[in-house]
């Protein structure tokens, strides 16, 4: 709870810094919400991480714990820390946490009997899974995630390594703003969250507040929808809020891309235009399938997408890290918004975001492993 208070604080604040005192304008929020939007859709940014850190570190076991393989951006991340681990010569294994909390118990619980010298935790929820987690660290297994908490490096209250996110309130935030400058200030908008993790819900209390910093904008509602039953409860609360709604429901925003995954074709069977109304954007992840509807224009408008090829590499460099005793690298990634107009470009395999910054070069540098 505190920390969702302190997420609404953060979104709160930059509301009030917009608009600077009551006689503001209401469009001087949305002209500073398009600004900041501009600067956020550029391509071609520069490395901002490391340069430095320790070779790689011999053969080791390590176990990529997911928790939930059914989703593309957790899923991602486990295959390009693969890729990665290929690289520093590692054994690697994936377990799949089946998207509930019992299921990523039982794989903590089968990781830790490997007796791996590592763990790179894909969205398991630290404090959740905690007495798993300080299990494996008591036996000397060094562990670093992806998403695990609800900001980037150390978690107060786990003995995590190190935890690689983009900061997900400022993730959220430009969802936030984008509806808000998309829809010149008019923006009507329906939230998905899922309660059961508290990145979620930070997430949501920062998109909340972004929108309705804007004075002319409202939040209809906030749907509380559990990721792992997204392919099941998406088609017939759409078709709901469709008959709720209607035309007054402009915009969508979900915690990632895959509630799009299953609004899609319940919009389409309604017969609702794939680039009109609700206009959907995603504060997170940045699956293939999105892109694939942005780039069509159809039925999402825009991913705050996550580099997951670029943390599958760094979760693997700091874990490296680990295992030679150094420090974490600090390094986050910049927030970066995808839309129709700027979907062509900073593009990697499988079509996702993968920034155009030579940090694959940087890091086998750093690892003594450059391609031959």
């Amino acid at each position: 709870m505190r920390n969702n208070r302190r997420a609404l604080r953060v979104g709160l604040a930059f509301s009030a810094l917009l608009l600077a005192s009551s006689a503001v304008r209401a469009d001087d929020y949305v002209d500073k919400a398009k600004t900041y939007i501009a600067s956020i859709t550029k391509a071609g940014a520069g490395w901002t991480g490391p340069t430095t850190g320790p070779a790689a570190q011999g053969h080791r076991l390590v176990v990529f714990v997911n928790y939930d393989q059914r989703n593309s951006g957790g899923r991602a991340v486990g295959e390009f820390a693969g890729e990665a681990a290929k690289i520093m010569g590692w054994d690697y294994r994936v377990l799949d946490g089946q998207g509930t909390v019992s299921g990523q118990t039982t794989a903590m619980n089968q990781a830790i009997a490997l007796k791996p010298d590592g763990i790179i935790l894909g969205s398991v929820d630290a404090l959740e899974h905690n007495p798993e987690i300080t299990q494996a660290v008591n036996q000397g297994i060094k562990v670093v995630s992806w998403h695990s908490g609800t900001t980037a490096g150390k978690l107060a209250g786990s003995p995590i390594f190190t935890n690689v996110t983009t900061d997900p309130t400022e993730v959220a935030r430009a969802a936030g703003l984008y509806a808000v400058a998309d829809s010149n200030g008019t923006a009507q908008v329906v939230l998905f969250t899922d309660s059961a993790y508290q990145i979620c819900v930070i997430k949501t209390n920062a998109e909340k507040a972004a929108v309705e910093g804007c004075k002319t904008c409202k939040v209809l509602a906030v749907e509380d929808t559990p990721l792992g039953e997204a392919s099941t409860r998406m088609p017939q609360l759409t078709a709901t809020l469709v008959a709720k709604y209607g035309d007054k429901w402009t915009h969508s925003i979900g915690i990632n891309d895959l509630y799009f995954d299953y609004m899609a074709p319940s919009l389409q069977a309604a017969g609702l235009d794939g680039a009109g109304k609700p206009r959907n954007i995603s504060a997170g992840d940045g699956s293939e399938s999105a892109f694939q509807r942005i780039q069509s224009n159809q039925f999402q408008m825009g991913t705050v997408a996550e580099p997951l090829r670029l943390h599958g590499f760094q979760v693997v460099d700091e874990l490296n890290r680990a295992f030679a005793g150094a420090p974490p690298s600090g390094y986050q990634a910049p927030v970066h918004l995808f839309t129709p107009e700027n979907v062509g470009s900073d593009r990697g395999p499988g079509g996702i975001y993968d920034p155009a910054n030579g940090y694959e070069q940087v890091y086998r540098k750093i690892w003594g492993k450059t391609a031959g």
